[in-house]
């Protein structure tokens, strides 16, 4: 479990393909930190850190995971947002984030507004009948509350931290980002969803 806060913007020291999956190396302080085994989301994504050490850590890359999120779109010298799992002492600042990517988003524009820079994304119609105004979103593992909402378009505003200490303050115009939709949403949908057919059914 994630909060959607990120610790460290990592760099792709390498990228190791093949027709099983990707191994990606990251260099980042943080790998210090973390031992064989531990979840680290790496741009959103829910990922198991593999020998790590002071200078970084390797995380495999499953091809179910390449196809639905944009880390097969890494190349080596690209930056990730990196935040480790949350620990039960830790507070929750941002949202729960569970690292379980739902799918990708593509980045129309940007636009500035006064110190903060609004973010506006198109996305998938399977994904946007989870997303509100003023709700939550993750956007590449980061945090964010949806600003304005119109059909299949949605913002989000960036304060000048989240444009310095993420990777969205680089984002141009048709990158890809990891999408995870507020995790109610999905459970508000499960519980409701036999409700509301029974009551379309005349039952």
């Amino acid at each position: 479990m994630f909060t959607g806060l990120i610790a460290e913007v990592g760099t792709i020291a390498a990228i190791e393909r093949g027709e099983e999956g990707a191994r990606l190396r990251i260099e980042a302080e943080l790998a210090g930190e973390l031992a064989p085994g531990d979840s680290v989301a790496v741009s959103g994504v829910c990922l198991t850190a593999v020998d790590p050490g002071p200078g970084g850590f390797a995380a495999d890359v499953m091809n179910q995971t390449l196809n639905l999120s944009a880390l097969g779109d890494l190349e080596p010298g690209g930056r990730v947002n990196l935040e480790p799992a949350l620990r039960a002492s830790d507070r929750l600042g941002g949202h729960i984030v569970q690292g379980h990517v739902d799918g990708t988003a593509e980045v129309d524009s940007f636009t500035e507004d006064g110190f903060a820079r609004r973010l506006r994304f198109a996305l998938p119609p399977e994904l946007a009948r989870y997303v509100i105004a003023q709700g939550s979103i993750a956007l590449d593992g980061v945090s964010l509350t949806i600003s304005a909402l119109d059909g299949l378009s949605a913002e989000v505003s960036l304060i000048p931290e989240t444009l310095e200490r993420t990777t969205l303050g680089s984002a141009a115009a048709g990158r890809r980002l990891n999408v995870e939709v507020d995790l109610m949403a999905r459970y508000a949908e499960r519980i409701l969803g036999p409700l509301q057919t029974s009551t379309t059914d005349g039952g």
